[in-house]
């Protein structure tokens, strides 16, 4: 036995293995440093991660930071025994939320917590939030992994995190010059992602669908399905911005619809929203279904196939969709419009065929 191991006997009895984390986090080394970009300025293991960023060319630079958790979707992942991708969704979920204001991440953190580390999950658990920095082009800059006890069940784990963006002020994307005639993008979702999991797993338990069976209306599994990762909109958005201005952008979570467009309205605007106007998944129509839930309720609680919604000019909308069509990482649809807004009506509304 090692010096350190008898020293740390006292921990290890309580229920905290220290050399087993030391050894994950020199396992997990290589994977992380993947996801290193230039302003990267420090190695893992240290009690801060530095970055210095490149800001030249920019006239006032703005952080912009975000936090985010995956939220029940984590139970999916723990009784499929799967938890490669939900690091992914980790990510995504931050992510995109500092790119609705025009900035491009530049690094990420995260905290894994659990009962007893179990090396093998973890590094899976790292493999998808190293994967979901390498798609956001971010690095993987520190985080944290905490044993605790007696504090979850066996064989379960929370995740959190959160990301750091920049952007020059300039061309921070407000919402503030929205007006009507703007036309609204929908950016296509690779099904629930990371928000409605409470009621997803109420419908599906009633529904008595295996895991191992075919999901309604496709040719994967329900397990397939259903743990489909966050899709991350940044390489394609911030491409976009290089060449059109994007005056609003929202990203779809929880609060569907509903709660997440108007959070980049002006009071005397709202969102007209035509249904219809891009393809439902099988997902939806199948959570709809089952679950006996009209349209209106699955826009409040579920992205419903739109994950990432731009707000451009008229002018611009051509151009935009031209340049998002020439992507094969993206599905952009034109989904409605932005009208003037009538008193006491709410800012969202939805036009079902």
């Amino acid at each position: 036995m090692s010096d350190s191991a008898k020293r740390s006997q006292a921990y290890t009895a309580a229920g905290v293995d220290i050399e087993a984390g030391n050894q994950f986090v020199s396992r997990i080394k290589d994977m992380v440093k993947s996801t290193f970009t230039p302003g990267v300025a420090t190695d893992i293991g240290g009690f801060g991660g530095l970055f210095k960023p490149e800001i030249s060319g920019m006239e006032a630079p703005m952080l912009v930071a975000g936090a985010d958790g995956v939220g029940t979707k984590l139970k999916l992942a723990f009784m499929l025994d799967k938890h490669d991708t939900v690091g992914i969704d980790l990510v995504a979920m931050s992510v995109n939320d500092v790119l609705v204001q025009g900035a491009a991440p530049l690094f990420f953190l995260d905290y894994f917590a659990t009962g007893k580390l179990e090396s093998g999950v973890a590094e899976q658990v790292v493999s998808g939030v190293c994967e979901g920095c390498r798609q956001s082009d971010c690095a993987l800059l520190g985080g944290e992994t905490a044993e605790m006890p007696g504090f979850y069940p066996d064989g379960e784990y929370d995740l959190s995190g959160f990301a750091v963006g920049m952007v020059d002020s300039p061309k921070l994307v407000t919402g503030k010059s929205v007006s009507p005639g703007d036309v609204l993008i929908g950016l296509g979702s690779t099904g629930v992602h990371s928000n409605g999991w409470s009621l997803v797993r109420k419908i599906l338990g009633e529904s008595g669908l295996k895991n191992d069976e075919t999901f309604p209306g496709t040719d994967e599994t329900v397990a397939e399905v259903l743990i489909q990762p966050t899709k991350i909109y940044v390489r394609p958005v911030l491409e976009l911005m290089e060449s059109i201005t994007i005056k609003g952008m929202v990203h779809v979570t929880g609060g569907g619809f509903y709660d997440n467009i108007p959070r980049v309205l002006p009071e005397n605007t709202a969102a007209k929203v035509e249904f219809g106007t891009w393809p439902m998944l099988p997902i939806f129509d199948w959570l709809q279904s089952q679950g006996e839930l009209s349209w209106p309720e699955m826009l409040q609680i579920f992205n419903c196939g739109i994950g990432y919604i731009l707000i451009v000019d008229a002018d611009s909308a051509g151009k935009a969709m031209d340049i998002l069509d020439a992507r094969d990482d993206v599905d952009a649809y034109r989904i409605g419009e932005i009208v003037e807004r009538k008193a006491a009506n709410e800012q969202v509304e939805i036009r079902f065929p």
